[in-house]
Parts: C-alpha cells; structure tokens; sequence
C-alpha cells in the first residue's frame, strides 16, 4: 500500500499541465492541507485553497450553473494549481481564473452572464462607493454641461462663476437623488414580488453593490461630451440602453431570476425615476435629466 507521501507527488504530477500563472482578484482564503508527509506529520506536501473556512456570505458559485462551491481551485506544492469541476455541471467552477483580466472585462461589456459571476460572486471587489461617487459625478458634469450649452454668458463676473459652480453641486444632488429612486423602484418591486419566488431570502446588499458596479458604463459620459459631434445625442442614448441592459443582466444573475421578472424590475425603477423627474419639473428646478438632453440636441 503506498504511503500519504507517494499520493500526494502523484497528485501532483497529474496535474502539472493545469498549472495556471496568476489569481489575480480572487477572495484571499486560508488553505486547507491533504496528505501528510509519512512519519513527520507535515502538512505541507499539497496544500488545498478553499473557502471553507470563509463565512457563509463568501461562498462561491459556479459561473455555469450557478450552483455555491467550496472552492475554486486547488493549490499543490510548487505552484501547480487544479481548477475545481463543478458537481452539478461537471464544468469548471470558474476558468476566469486563467483569464487575463482584459478578457473578462470585454466578457463583461458583452453581458454575459458567466462574466457577471465571476465578478460578482468570485472576486473580491471594494470600490462599489468610489464608482458610485464618480458615475454620478459624470452624469452630473453631463447635465452640468448641456445647462450652461444652454445658457452662455460672457460676463466674467465672479458672481456668475460662483452661480455656475453651485449649478454642478445641484446637479450632483438631483442626479444622486434620480439614481436613488430608480434603485428604490427595483427594491420595491422585488421586495413585493418576494412571496412568490418560493419565499427565497433576497440578498439586498449584493443586489446593491450589483447594481453599483454595472452602472460602470456612465463613465462613457464624459468622452461622449468632450468629443462633442453631430451623433452626440444618438450617443447619449446607446449609453443609456448600455446601462441599462448591465442592470439588467446584474440583476438576473444576482438573484438568479428569470428575464421577466427582471424586466418588470427595471421597469419599476424606471417608472419611479420618472415620476421624480417630473417632480423636480413641477418644482421649475432644471434638472437636465436624460429625457430633457436628448429632445433639446436633437438639431
């Protein structure tokens, strides 16, 4: 019978041709170990990366089925790595491991859904706020920009310009309160339609860090306005489908819900977006809202 020590460099030999040569953005884990080393009682022979050890909040999922996995890969002596197979698909856990992280960006611009995963549920992301902060900051030099396109002065009174710069911090605020109620709408919508799906626990934190990091595409706003050309409306627009579409495949792989459901929540938040927009325009306030940039470039 051989010894714990002769399966472990057999393992490790079969699995030299998997070696892969990062992990970049993957959750940090303490390794479990296999195979002790006969008579020493050393662990360190194969040494096994996990999230068992990890809270229940940071399990991982398989990005084809969707299905949680205690693991991604596993990490034997002299940097020979195995990628996890999945026991619902028998496909690998996450072969974005491999990827370059160019690859998984272009994946993701192209919405699909095992991209998502990977990011969402695989990784380790903590600049949800930052985006956040400067998505909203560009949405608001946007509105910022088409008011003053729209109301220029040559008067070089210091006045003026003090005016003018309060109008940006005014549209920060209308822009951050419109983004608010379309993510309450979305809320709302799920938490109402909850009993129906089976009475399944909704992860609302994940949904909102989700929603936070697939809105990444209003960060086309500002090159959209710094090259200003006649297609700049038809622009802003694509942009806004593209964002919304994000929302869109972010949700349904989030909650893992069919694209119906998903669609009505996009719907909701739209409607209530909406309707704070036309309350800020019942208010006379200028809030250059997505609506009101496009009617008034259209030349």
């Amino acid at each position: 019978m051989s010894s714990p020590a002769t399966e472990s460099e057999v393992l490790a030999g079969s699995c030299v041709e998997m070696g892969i040569g990062g992990r970049n953005g993957l959750r940090p884990g303490k390794g479990n170990t296999e195979g002790e080393t006969a008579g020493k009682g050393k662990t360190d022979e194969v040494t096994v990366t996990s999230a068992t050890d990890a809270s229940a909040s940071c399990q991982y999922r398989c990005i084809e089925c969707n299905q949680e996995a205690k693991e991604l890969y596993r990490d034997y002596n002299h940097g020979v790595l195995k990628i996890t197979i999945c026991k619902s698909c028998q496909k690998p856990v996450d072969k974005y491991i491999e990827y370059d992280p160019v690859i998984i960006l272009i994946n993701a611009i192209l919405c699909k859904a095992q991209a998502y995963r990977h990011i969402l549920f695989n990784t380790k992301i903590n600049m949800h706020g930052k985006l956040c902060v400067f998505c909203l900051l560009c949405e608001a030099y946007l509105r910022w920009w088409q008011l003053q396109d729209s109301s220029r002065s040559v008067d070089p009174d210091d006045f003026i310009r003090y005016a003018k710069e309060w109008d940006f911090y005014r549209m920060f605020a209308i822009a951050s309160l419109e983004q608010t109620a379309y993510f309450t709408g979305i809320f709302a919508f799920l938490w109402v339609e909850r009993p129906i799906r089976a009475k399944e626990k909704l992860n609302f934190t994940l949904l909102l860090k989700a929603l936070l990091l697939s809105s990444y595409g209003k960060l086309l706003l500002i090159p959209a306005v710094i090259w200003e050309h006649d297609y700049t409306p038809l622009c802003l627009r694509l942009i806004k489908v593209f964002v919304l579409t994000s929302n869109f495949q972010a949700i349904r792989v989030t909650l893992n819900i069919n694209r119906k459901l998903t669609f009505l929540a996009i719907l909701s938040g739209l409607l209530v977006e909406s309707t704070m927009v036309y309350f800020f325009q019942r208010m006379e306030w200028a809030v250059g809202s997505d609506c009101a940039i496009y009617k008034s470039q259209d030349f």
